[in-house]
């Protein structure tokens, strides 16, 4: 973590707040409290904010503020960003049929880790994972916490199609596809939730600073009976506070 935050110029529109150089849960739970202090003080010309790992990218309207003045604002702002409080945080429950058309990369995993099949899933659904950030894709969660034993290179070619709630592995992390698109991660499982709905406010099941936790499912009519209650409106998933 940086002594000072860093700015960036971001186009004539837009400041990067660098907090650090790290893939920390400190550093970014500082990201994520700076965020909140800039939206409790509604500042002139601020009406975007969006966080990462370690930075925070400021939209603001060159009309209505400089970046000098933004800039000024903003450092008052982050010196007491401790004064800040974040809500308690979920831990919402992703039901996960492993393995399989499902997961057709799980073997793959395992052979790289040098671990069983079934204990992949043991150890991927066995970990509380914080959520970073959301980003790449609408929705998309980007999970830390990930089992040293896990950690997979993505593929060395993209697929060109991912269906929508397919769960994967790259390098040290692990996500969930919202949305159906391409991508590289290696795919261990599939969730029947719907995690981004644009119909809906808001339109993302996750937000940074919640945790996820994986719930292996059984078989694949399980899978299908969450999925047709999703698809009917009358399933919620299963969220606690995190502790």
């Amino acid at each position: 973590m940086y002594d000072k935050p860093r700015f960036l110029h971001a186009g004539d529109q837009a400041l990067v707040i660098e907090l650090g150089d790290a893939i920390d849960p400190d550093l970014n739970r500082r990201v994520r409290n700076l965020r909140l202090a800039i939206e409790n003080a509604e500042v002139t010309g601020v009406f975007d904010l969006v966080p990462s790992y370690r930075s925070l990218l400021v939209y603001y309207d060159p009309i209505r503020t400089s970046a000098k003045d933004l800039e000024d604002a903003l450092a008052r702002i982050e010196s007491k960003v401790d004064e800040a409080s974040l809500e308690k945080p979920r831990v919402v429950h992703i039901p996960t049929l492993y393995g399989g058309e499902y997961g057709p990369d799980l073997e793959f995993v395992a052979e790289h880790g040098g671990v069983p099949a079934d204990e992949v899933v043991e150890v991927h659904s066995g970990t509380d994972y914080l959520i970073y950030m959301i980003g790449f894709s609408p929705g998309f969660p980007y999970l830390g916490g990930l089992d040293e034993r896990l950690h997979t290179p993505r593929l060395e070619t993209p697929r060109t199609e991912i269906q929508a709630g397919s769960v994967g592995i790259a390098d040290s992390q692990t996500g969930v596809y919202p949305v159906a698109s391409p991508g590289g991660w290696r795919l261990i499982g599939r969730t029947p939730l719907k995690l981004f709905d644009p119909g809906v406010n808001p339109p993302s099941l996750l937000v940074a600073g919640d945790y996820v936790r994986f719930a292996p499912l059984e078989s694949e009519e399980e899978y299908r009976a969450i999925e047709e209650g999703v698809h009917r409106g009358e399933y919620t998933p299963v969220t606690e506070e995190y502790t």
